[in-house]
This record gives structure tokens, C-alpha cells and sequence, in this order.
């Protein structure tokens, strides 16, 4: 994984203060907001590192972390306390173990790698080079509803590697999915990390969702109601004929079976539809028609 300074991103320099972070959080994010820059992969690119950068360096401890060790700073736990260990085994010998050191301007990624397993000897633990799972990476996948409705492939660039991804029908909004090993490389032979991805499902259609469940309203007019008929509504794919009984009332459901959303990794299986009559009264009516409906009131 190429390393990022997040203060070039944010363009600040090293000593600057939370206020100066914020400000300039703000004024990138505003440049490279999605809202700003529509179908723009660069931008959305960047949108996201400025926000890793911020959530690193607006926090203090990371911020602190960061400062010292460069782009291995999620792994410093491990480091100190592989150090301090190194370093109890070594008391009594300056010059062994980390207080003996003189790394001058050295990159710590450089030291850690002949720390823990490069040309050195490295840290050992029973005869044995200490490994570390990579980072772990964490990506936003955006669908189209419709989308979500089939399984189907995409392909998504991770740090510049293409992963090509089989998404099954019926993925939920905030869902996340792993990806084993698509991390960053493990330190020292260490496993890679892993990739995690959350899925955002924009609706923009008329069906509300619930689960497998697709919710939606229908009108009918009020003599259909009264007489009962027969009526076409929309479903997810396409349309059904209904058939309204007579004297139905406004807000009564009715439950579709199988006309709802794909069940997730379940093939052939789907959720219900499940439909809210709306009954449309007449407006404008003619002297005739409010005759009409006056006897009706009075016979009732």
C-alpha cells in the first residue's frame, strides 16, 4: 500500500494545531464533496482520502501514532511491545536493543523491516521472525436499487488493483462483506489484511424496503372501491391485475407473495409485495353528480 501523507492531503504542515486541521478538513472536503463533483472518480477518490486523513490526524493518540511511525502507525502497539521486549533481553548490552540505536533521519518502515525480518537477524520470538497481519482496507460500494435486484459483477479498484466482485441479488443498504487477504501485505510474511466493504442502496423508486419485504400504495378510484373491479398495479418488475372487492376501504393491504425482493444468496426466493389501497375521490363535480350524491347521503 503506497503511503499517504495525510498532511500533503490536507495541506497543512506537521506542527499544526486541531484548529488548523479543521479548517482545512473543511475546505477540502468541500472541494472534492461528491455533491461537488458528480460522476468524478478523481475527486471521489480524493474525497476519501481527505477523510482519512482528518479522522487520523484529528484525533490526538493516532495523530501521535502517525507522527512517529509513518503508514505503519496502526501496527505501533505491536511494535512497542515487541521493542520493549527486545529491549529487556538486551539490558546490560547498549547498543543491542532500541535504546541503543541511533536511527537518525532513518524511515521507521525501514527499521521495522530489519527489525522484524530483514537482512539483520530481526526480532525473534523461539527462533522465529515475529509476523503481523496487514492493514485492513475499507470501501464504499454505491448501487442503483435495481441493482441490487440481480446478481451481477462489478469490478472495483482498490489501491489501484482491479477486484472483480459477484454481488448476489438481495444485498442490503449498510451491509458489509469481507474480502480475505485484498488488505494491505502482511509485515514480515504475516497474512494480508483483509478488505471490507459497505454497500449504500440508493431507492429511488416508488417501493419502500424492509428486509425482503417491498412496500407501495395504490389508488383506487372511489366507485371501484364501492362496486369492487379489477385494477392494475406496478410490482418491482412489471404488473399485476388486482381484484378489489366490493365496499373496500381506504388503507386496506393487501399481501402479494413472492413479488417482493430477492432473498439474499437464496435463489428463486423473494420477499412480498404488500400494497396499501388509497382511495381516490372524485373532484369537480358536476350539479348532477352532487344531486346524485346528496340522495345517497340521504338514503343512508
Amino acid at each position: 500500500m503506497a503511503f499517504i501523507d495525510y498532511y500533503s492531503v490536507l495541506g497543512i504542515d506537521k506542527n499544526a494545531t486541531q484548529a488548523d486541521i479543521k479548517k482545512a478538513y473543511r475546505k477540502q472536503a468541500r472541494k472534492y464533496h461528491p455533491d461537488v463533483n458528480p460522476d468524478d472518480k478523481e475527486a471521489e477518490l480524493k474525497f476519501k482520502e481527505v477523510n482519512e486523513a482528518n479522522e487520523v490526524l484529528s484525533d490526538p493518540e493516532k495523530r501521535k501514532k502517525y507522527d512517529k511511525y509513518g503508514k505503519d502507525w496502526k501496527h505501533a502497539d505491536q511494535f512497542e511491545q515487541a521493542g520493549a521486549g527486545r529491549q529487556q533481553r538486551s539490558q546490560g548490552n547498549p547498543g543491542a536493543g532500541f535504546g541503543g540505536q541511533n536511527f537518525g533521519g532513518a524511515d521507521y518502515s525501514d527499521f521495522f523491516e530489519s527489525m522484524f525480518g530483514g537482512s539483520g537477524g530481526g526480532f525473534r520470538q523461539g527462533g522465529r521472525s515475529t509476523k503481523f497481519k496487514g492493514q485492513d482496507f475499507n470501501a464504499q460500494l454505491e448501487l442503483d436499487i435495481h441493482d441490487a435486484y440481480k446478481t451481477h459483477k462489478q469490478v472495483l479498484n482498490v489501491n489501484g488493483e482491479n477486484i472483480r466482485l459477484t454481488i448476489a441479488a438481495g444485498i442490503e443498504d449498510g451491509q458489509t462483506i469481507k474480502i480475505k487477504g485484498k488488505g494491505s501485505p502482511g509485515i514480515n510474511g504475516g497474512p494480508n489484511g483483509d478488505l471490507y466493504i459497505k454497500f449504500v442502496i440508493k431507492n429511488n423508486t416508488k417501493f419502500t424496503r424492509e428486509g425482503d419485504n417491498l412496500y407501495s400504495t395504490v389508488e383506487v378510484d372511489l366507485y371501484t372501491a364501492m362496486l369492487g373491479g379489477d385494477i392494475i398495479a406496478d410490482t418491482f418488475d412489471g404488473k399485476v391485475k388486482l381484484k378489489v372487492a366490493p365496499e373496500t376501504q381506504n388503507g386496506t393491504k393487501v399481501r402479494l407473495k413472492g413479488k417482493g425482493f430477492p432473498v439474499y444468496k437464496k435463489e428463486g426466493e423473494f420477499g412480498d409485495l404488500i400494497l396499501t389501497f388509497s382511495i381516490k375521490n372524485p373532484t369537480n363535480l358536476t350539479a348532477e353528480e352532487k344531486k346524485l350524491f346528496e340522495e345517497l347521503q340521504k338514503l343512508r
